[in-house]
């Protein structure tokens, strides 16, 4: 039950939020600055042209600064780009010249994460080490085309905002950042016609659907927007990633539970009772409906045992998805609210003994936290080490970091690309302009604006009529974005006229080396890939792979997975179709760079294959 003095916090969070003081944030003018609109004269000015500090080899030509988005009222409302040329001169050729080169934008998600993350740890030219060192990334994606890492919503990273001008919807947002290409193209014009490219994972989900919205409203658009990219990303609601798809996280990765058969018929109980047990067909055959989120209800269940859930917070809202991937540990209650603290207390027994039929009174239908707590109290290594929501396999303890903050607050960085005189941080907490990261009506970050699901079919339907492709991957290491989710999200659209896919995921695609990649299906214009051996961040776990994809699948137009009548283009194959793909053989535990692995026999993944085949298929 909500308490009256939380609920007047949230009804005056808006008020509050000048009164505690957001930020007021505005770009910095450096020495050369052109004067008047934007205009290819800006193109010196952007150009990075002084040493970036631990930088000792040379790179790509490359501009940074920050764009207007064209706020009326607030002209400090500014989005920051840092952009790296594929060739010399790719990016400053003139208007109408290069019209068949693509260029690209990759959005990080948080909400509030700065994509600088992104181009440091992921898929840029430049990798922050763990000593602090910048290195070269041999699969940048920059090699491929004029590529962009832009901070976004206005606040976010080095972009800026005042603090009446934080955005306050995902429409807000949406045209924000129309506003931004409107005057990014006009300082680099052949950006205008050439075909563009939007990416992005996690909760840029969220974002990248509604850009894609505010540019198909826009008349006459500032670019020619040829395919959107979606990394595990947050289309649907957060029931559908995290509880919906526990028992499928478990088939993945069965080292969770230790291997317990009896553990893993609990919590498939669990997920019937809680009507998580979706069944998919291909096609789909009618609406799959709503899957409530326990986060959002407050009286779920009458036993006076289930715990207040406000208070709590889903863990991702500490966390906030897109972060640089540090690990959801039992020891970080900044993240890991005091009441889950005490939920682990009562769940210090097992699991087996309780009576059947019936919703666990502790945890209800939060079975993704009962599950990380499960493995963090009882199942080695996690007992000893951390739970990574992101990458299941990963359970070392401390992480080797991997933070660009140092690099990116050095003042002659900040010379360098033009920055604000502002700390850089990886996460701003208040992308929507409150003071507490929550509101009345809003998700657990704060979002007050609905989820993409709920106009996918509309975007989708548009997006056929422009020549707009949409591309989705997942990686299959990921528990808190888990890909099940994203496949009852896709059965749940309705493309090219039919719902869903008409048949079932199973075609593989392979690197350059000709090792297996994940799988991959392609029909009327939607492609769905699943990584193998990837977490919540696919250009970071394999970034050959994502090379590869992002040549062939975003950029390209390989056929593979395409469905073709009754044929499928390179074929599919039984195993693939099965629900699961398999996780990796070994879970990695220790401190930082002395790791040690935990590899499971062959029997006792032979003896669990072959109850899992039994236990799937048994009807509750």
């Amino acid at each position: 039950m909500l308490d009256f003095p939380r609920l007047l916090l949230l009804l005056l969070a808006p008020c509050q939020a000048l009164a505690r003081g957001l930020p007021s944030t505005f770009p910095h003018n450096y020495t050369g600055i052109p004067k008047g609109d934007y205009s290819p004269a800006w193109q010196n000015y952007f150009e990075v042209t002084h040493p970036l500090p631990n930088v000792t080899k040379p790179i790509a030509r490359n501009f940074a600064g920050n764009i207007g988005v064209n706020r009326v009222g607030h002209p400090n409302n500014t989005l920051w780009f840092w952009a790296f040329e594929k060739e010399e001169g790719s990016i400053t050729v003139g208007a109408g010249e290069r019209e068949n080169e693509p260029w690209l934008i990759w959005l990080n998600g948080g909400p509030g994460s700065s994509s600088l993350v992104g181009l440091m740890t992921e898929n840029g030219p430049l990798q922050v080490t763990g000593d602090y060192s910048i290195v070269e990334n041999e699969f940048s994606w920059n090699k491929l085309a004029d590529a962009f890492w832009v901070d976004q919503p206005v606040g976010t990273g080095f972009s800026t905002s005042d603090a009446a001008g934080y955005v306050d919807s995902e429409d807000q947002l949406g045209q924000d950042f129309v506003g931004f290409l409107t005057n990014l193209v006009k300082v680099f014009p052949s950006l205008a016609t050439r075909p563009f490219y939007l990416t992005g994972e996690s909760y840029a989900g969220t974002f990248i659907p509604y850009i894609t919205k505010a540019i198909f409203s826009t008349p006459n658009p500032p670019v020619n927007l040829r395919k959107i990219s979606i990394g595990d990303g947050t289309i649907g609601g957060f029931a559908l990633y995290e509880e919906l798809s526990t028992v499928i996280t478990l088939e993945t990765y069965p080292e969770i539970i230790g291997f317990d058969p009896d553990v893993f018929q609990y919590f498939k109980e669990q997920e019937h009772l809680c009507g998580y047990d979706i069944n998919l067909t291909y096609p789909q055959h009618g609406i799959i409906p709503t899957i409530t989120d326990p986060f959002t209800t407050t009286t779920l269940f009458s036993n006076s045992e289930v715990l207040p859930r406000i208070p709590r917070k889903r863990s991702l809202s500490r966390r906030m998805i897109s972060s640089t991937g540090s690990s959801l540990s039992t020891r970080d209650l900044d993240h890991r609210a005091v009441e889950m603290e005490e939920r682990r207390a009562l769940l210090k027994r097992n699991l087996i003994g309780r009576p059947n039929g019936t919703l666990d009174p502790t945890y209800g239908c939060f079975l993704w936290e009962e599950m990380t707590d499960y493995a963090q109290n009882f199942t080695f290594p996690w007992t000893v080490g951390e739970f990574d929501a992101y990458d299941i396999p990963d359970a070392l303890f401390p992480e080797v970091p991997s933070d660009p903050s140092v690099f990116l607050n050095d003042n002659r960085t900040r010379a360098a690309l033009h920055a604000p005189i502002k700390e850089w941080v990886e996460i701003f907490g208040n992308p929507f302009g409150n003071s507490t990261g929550e509101g009345p009506g809003t998700n657990p970050f704060g979002d007050p604006s609905v989820e993409p699901m709920a106009f996918m079919t509309e975007l989708a339907t548009n997006a056929s009529e422009r020549g707009v492709h949409i591309i989705i991957y997942e990686g299959n290491d990921d528990s808190l974005v888990a890909h099940r989710g994203l496949q009852v999200v896709i059965q749940n659209i309705t493309f090219g006229g039919i719902q869903g896919f008409t048949r079932k995921p199973a075609t593989p695609f392979t690197d350059d080396e000709g090792r297996f990649a994940g799988i991959v299906h392609q029909e009327r214009n939607l492609t769905y890939a699943l990584f193998q051996n990837a977490g919540h961040f696919v250009p970071r776990s394999v970034p050959e792979a994502a090379f590869v994809f992002l040549r062939e699948f975003i950029l390209g137009s390989n056929t593979t997975g395409l469905v073709d009548g009754n044929h499928v283009v390179g074929g599919e194959d039984s195993i693939l179709a099965e629900d699961v793909m398999p996780g990796t053989t070994a879970i990695f535990y220790g401190h930082g760079t002395t790791a040690s692995s935990l590899i499971i026999p062959s029997e006792t993944l032979a003896s669990w294959s072959s109850f899992l085949a039994t236990a799937t298929a048994t009807a509750l």
